[in-house]
């Protein structure tokens, strides 16, 4: 992105209370680069907007080039949605790249992991650290727009990514917002019906700053029958890096920046009043 010139770094502070969200969204109505706000008033961890702000940068975060690069993607998934055995070797020789291509979708299990070189955890556990943006004046608290939310049915092989917003209640609460048809709400959903005594509480944990392949694949309507994980491994070429949490045997994405582990209880509560995030 520096190459390209598609970032542009920010060493006067600003302050992530509506400054940082104003001059961000001032940049993206023009176009403009990722911002990484060096500075922000009150914090020693930069914030970064804008990542996705432009199509070339999707693209980029995709391993991709060009538009038309899409439709050998959909072609890709189209594939692996039905898979044809090759009826000769001709064929064989021709599928060759797909089945080369799919062996970046297995995951590989780290023991050490750069999000947890510092672990935080008990009483120590302080959000308010953390340079979380207040978007516009109205809005009730900061809020965690871009966190990577990862979850797991209590009978599911499979766990689900998904980005869910999430209202800063406390030092050390959130209140997580999903539709009732999201993958993440699902899981819960299967906790809430089948709870027992061994399962008082359902784990849940929040990358920030993961990969943008990781970051993409959250968010794209893929085949039920394909991970996350595995789907970004197919974007960027290479594995999916997970380690296990600290706190539950849920895997996240080891290269984040931060991890946030915690569990889920069954309590509701109304979010807001917010502005639109999207």
């Amino acid at each position: 992105m520096k190459k390209k010139k598609q970032v542009k770094r920010i060493l006067f502070p600003i302050d992530p209370n509506l400054e940082i969200t104003e001059i961000a969204y001032r940049t993206l109505k023009k176009k403009g680069p990722a911002l990484i706000f060096e500075n922000p008033i009150g914090y020693n961890i930069p914030v970064l907007c804008n990542l996705f702000g432009t199509k070339e940068r999707i693209l980029m975060g995709m391993g991709l080039n060009t538009i038309d690069s899409l439709k050998e993607l959909g072609n890709l998934i189209a594939f692996l949605r039905s898979p044809e055995a090759p009826r000769n070797f001709r064929d064989f020789f021709n599928m060759a790249p797909k089945f080369t291509t799919i062996l970046n979708m297995l995951t590989k299990k780290v023991k050490n992991a750069p999000c947890q070189e510092e672990i935080i955890s008990g009483n120590k556990v302080d959000l308010s650290i953390l340079p979380i943006m207040r978007c516009w004046p109205e809005d009730v608290a900061p809020l965690i727009t871009w966190g990577l939310t990862i979850t797991k049915g209590l009978y599911k092989n499979r766990q689900n990514l998904g980005i869910y917003r999430q209202q800063i209640l406390s030092k050390n609460k959130t209140l997580i917002r999903w539709l009732p048809n999201r993958g993440g709400f699902l899981d819960f959903q299967e906790w809430l019906k089948i709870k027992n005594n061994k399962n008082k509480t359902f784990p849940v944990a929040v990358a920030l700053g993961p990969d943008p392949a990781t970051m993409l694949a959250a968010v794209t309507p893929i085949p039920n029958n394909i991970s996350e994980y595995s789907f970004a491994g197919l974007l960027r070429k290479n594995k999916t890096e997970v380690v296990k949490c600290v706190s539950s045997n849920l895997e996240v994405p080891a290269n984040s920046e931060i991890i946030l582990e915690g569990f889920l209880h069954d309590e509701f509560s109304k979010e807001g009043p917010y502005g639109d995030h999207t």
